[in-house]
């Protein structure tokens, strides 16, 4: 588990199939599942072989899923994750309130806007705090309102870090 300055954490991977236990060895694809971790608030990441996820095991508390390729022993590569992969943990996150959850959402947000996948339309100042309004590139009338949960500079970079941790498969 990695944290920042212990408030914000994301699990990263294990480097095992969570069903059989078996090591996932360095350039075969698996399934990694982004899951509820009811002990944080936050999220944790489970990976699978494809065989037994294939064969339909399922992790508690599944938020969300894509498949990957394990990378080779200290390599470490670029976010490869499908841009929709992106857009839907920015979609599924909206309601939520946990803190972990609204900063995650957050980094999310500024993967995309660095992508160039979605466009920053203006910062508003609320009652609950700082809100920014994005919308999607090319496509105006998609937009998502995000939480700032002004969190620091060195936090956002940790995050991002872990965010591709999380993704990518850092094993």
């Amino acid at each position: 588990m990695a944290g920042v300055d212990g408030r914000y954490s994301i699990a990263r991977s294990t480097g095992q199939c969570e069903a059989t236990g078996q090591a996932l060895e360095p350039g075969t694809p698996c399934v990694a599942a982004l899951c509820d971790d009811p002990e944080t608030g936050g999220f944790k990441r489970l990976d699978f072989s494809v065989g037994a996820w294939e064969e339909g095991s399922r992790p508690e508390g599944l938020f969300s899923h894509w498949r990957t390729t394990v990378p080779a022993a200290k390599e470490r590569q670029r976010l490869l994750v499908d841009n929709d992969v992106l857009l839907d943990l920015l979609d599924r996150l909206a309601d939520e309130e946990e803190p972990r959850r609204v900063a995650f959402r957050f980094v999310i947000t500024l993967v995309l806007l660095r992508k160039r996948l979605i466009n920053f339309i203006r910062r508003e100042e609320t009652s609950s705090g700082i809100v920014w309004q994005v919308s999607r590139r090319g496509s105006p009338e998609t937009t998502w309102s995000v939480s700032d949960p002004e969190i620091k500079d060195d936090d956002i970079v940790t995050l991002h870090e872990q965010l591709g941790d999380v993704l990518q498969g850092d094993l």
